[in-house]
């Protein structure tokens, strides 16, 4: 058998919501990352609780892109489908490259089958335009029966291990290391080890299969890591990393670290992750609404924790009133968002770039807050880690904003060292204060001293009420309210946030791509296309918003042509306007829900350049 060299490749799993597709991708990507590869995966999964099985609307995909060298996208279609039923083939078909190998479970494609997909004949295959040359078509089903014959699983169980005789297949196509997936499973299933052991040998079958079929559909082919950077790596989705980065942000500022939540998607895995590590000082509350957990955060804040509140897009609509506490509080507090598909439940498992202007603007008052935005799963770390730093050091409640795509999605993660990260120095007032200090006492850089209870001479009493300026009392002395006013935004605008970061042909683009969060990849991916061409393009992408970089306005205004693309309507484009006299760029919006696809963002970028 001759095994060939391939730079990247594409696989999206494809089934019923309780197939397995998610669990049968993240073992491939944690395969793919293991050895090295660069990955990077995109979940695209129902909102429905439980789909009608065998229907158009409960089919669950899971797209992973593995490359030798750096993938900045899940790709924008499949060199591998998997498919589970017939349902799953006409609705992910338009995912696959013309040539894509297919694999179907020839069981899952009975009359019935095909009639819950609204297939008009027999001749499924045909009806699609599939080429039968392209499909490997077994009865997936049947082989995994026959597998686990001698076990004593009842038959729904062993109908659960079909997602491991795809993964299985799929690991022979790319000649994958099964211990990896062996590992895997084993400490899943750590509890269970007869499950463990069953979902094994249903892989090293699916292997065996490809192996002993040789199918001309298919070549084996392998992904060699090219730039290998020494360290332990790791899968990591963007709820995890987020999760570590608040940890470690704790950890590096000798705080406790408390998450108030409410279980919103795709937000809720942070608090299921935070809630495993008791051990490290982290205290989690499941609090029975959004303003609960925000406001139980702020009460932890009081108290001297490292205080956070995760939620999504319509959680934040709910948690404003106790975020403009702790905004004229002037306490510490991080606020996620990950985005979802809006507006009110909307596309609740979908991603996109809606909550923007509520991050900036959606609280009743000037009430000014740091907005930082996460670009990639394994940004989500640096960005819990910054966003706690910001919110500890500057006694600010700080929104990190990541979506979706980045927080299901994810990539191969090198495992930092704690050491070579920044140090947090909260602004604790200081011992010689005692006896003249007042709440609303600030250090040099505007920013209010954090006297935690517990400190004689040091007690105090915060509240919602504007306070005076000097004794901390309740005031409603018009000059002192503006005053205040302008010292909170004061301490805001003077943040110090990295320079805004200019990519590509820097000095000489004919066009500039400006974006913010999770459109990096894709951005940076059509970028790289455009360049091939021979086309000058430049890329800059935010992930500090307020503040803006010191150097926004001359990065925007260096080049000929700017395109602000995002998954709204224009709310970073409108931001800009608003912060960069003169700014008037041209846009790319989209708000399908669904990630950016490469080939159409070089087809408007290139017509964006032959524009007169």
């Amino acid at each position: 058998m001759e095994i060939k060299e391939k730079e990247s490749v594409v696989v999206r799993f494809s089934g019923d919501s309780g197939d397995g597709m998610q669990l049968a991708g993240n073992i491939f990507s944690t395969v793919s990352a293991t050895v090295g590869n660069s990955i990077s995966t995109f979940p695209d999964y129902p909102a429905d609780i439980r789909a009608p099985q065998g229907s158009l609307t409960g089919v669950s995909g899971f797209q992973v892109h593995i490359g030798a060298e750096q993938v900045y996208t899940p790709g924008d279609l499949c060199d591998v489908l998997v498919a589970m039923n017939a349902a799953a083939l006409k609705t992910q078909y338009r995912y696959a490259k013309p040539d894509a190998a297919i694999i179907i479970d020839t069981d899952s494609f009975g009359p019935k089958d095909l009639e819950k997909a609204q297939f008009q004949t027999e001749d499924y295959l045909g009806e699609m335009g599939i080429d039968a040359d392209r499909v490997i078509a077994c009865p997936l089903t049947s082989m995994v029966k026959d597998c686990l014959a001698d076990s004593a699983m009842d038959a729904k169980s062993v109908s659960k291990c079909r997602n491991m005789f795809a993964l299985g297949l799929v690991c022979w196509l790319f000649d994958r290391d099964l211990d990896v997936a062996f590992n895997f499973l084993r400490e899943k299933f750590a509890k269970k080890p007869e499950i463990a052991e069953a979902n094994i040998k249903v892989i090293q079958a699916g292997y065996d299969y490809g192996h002993n079929t040789h199918s001309s559909v298919a070549n084996v082919y392998r992904i060699e890591t090219k730039n290998k950077v020494p360290g332990r790596y790791m899968d990591i989705t963007g709820n995890k990393a987020t999760a570590y980065g608040f940890i470690a942000a704790a950890e590096k500022a000798g705080l406790k670290l408390y998450l108030g939540s409410y279980p919103i998607t795709p937000a809720t895995d942070v608090l299921h992750e935070l809630s495993k590590h008791k051990s490290l000082g982290v205290i989690t509350v499941q609090c029975e609404d959004e303003i609960a957990g925000c406001a139980s955060a702020v009460g932890a804040s009081f108290a001297g924790a490292l205080a956070v509140t995760s939620t999504s897009g319509p959680g934040i609509c709910l948690k404003s009133e106790a975020m403009n506490l702790a905004v004229i509080m002037e306490l510490p507090l991080v606020v996620l968002d990950v985005q979802r598909g809006g507006p009110a439940t909307g596309l609740p498992t979908k991603s996109e770039q809606t909550d923007l202007l509520q991050a900036l603007f959606g609280r009743n008052g000037e009430s000014p807050m740091p907005v930082v935005a996460a670009a990639s799963p394994t940004d989500c770390f640096e960005m819990a880690y910054a966003a706690s730093k910001m919110a500890l050091e500057h006694m600010t409640p700080v929104i990190l904003m990541t979506d979706a795509y980045v927080a299901n999605g994810s990539a191969a993660f090198k495992l930092p060292n704690l050491n070579e990260y920044p140090a947090i120095n909260p602004p604790y007032v200081p011992e010689d204060l005692k006896g003249s200090w007042t709440p609303y006492m600030r250090n040099q850089e505007g920013v209010r001293y954090w006297a935690v209870p517990g400190r004689e001479g040091f007690e105090h009493i915060l509240g919602g009420l504007e306070k005076d300026d000097k004794t901390g009392a309740i005031s409603t002395n018009p000059e002192n309210h503006d005053l205040m006013t302008r010292k909170r935004q004061a301490k805001i605008a003077a943040i110090p946030v990295p320079d805004l970061e200019v990519l590509g042909d820097k000095d000489d683009a004919e066009l500039l791509i400006v974006g913010f969060g999770g459109t990096y990849g894709h951005l940076h991916a059509a970028m790289d296309e455009l360049r091939a061409q021979g086309k000058k393009v430049a890329l800059a992408h935010f992930r500090y918003i307020n503040p803006l970089p010191k150097n926004t306005a001359d990065v925007l205004r260096r080049y000929p042509k700017v395109v602000v693309a995002e998954q709204n309507m224009g709310q970073l484009a409108g931001w800009l306007r608003m912060k960069v006299d003169g700014f008037v760029p041209e846009q790319y919006n989209e708000v399908k829900g669904q990630p950016f696809k490469v080939a159409e963002l070089v087809k408007a970028f290139t017509e964006i350049l032959n524009k007169e």
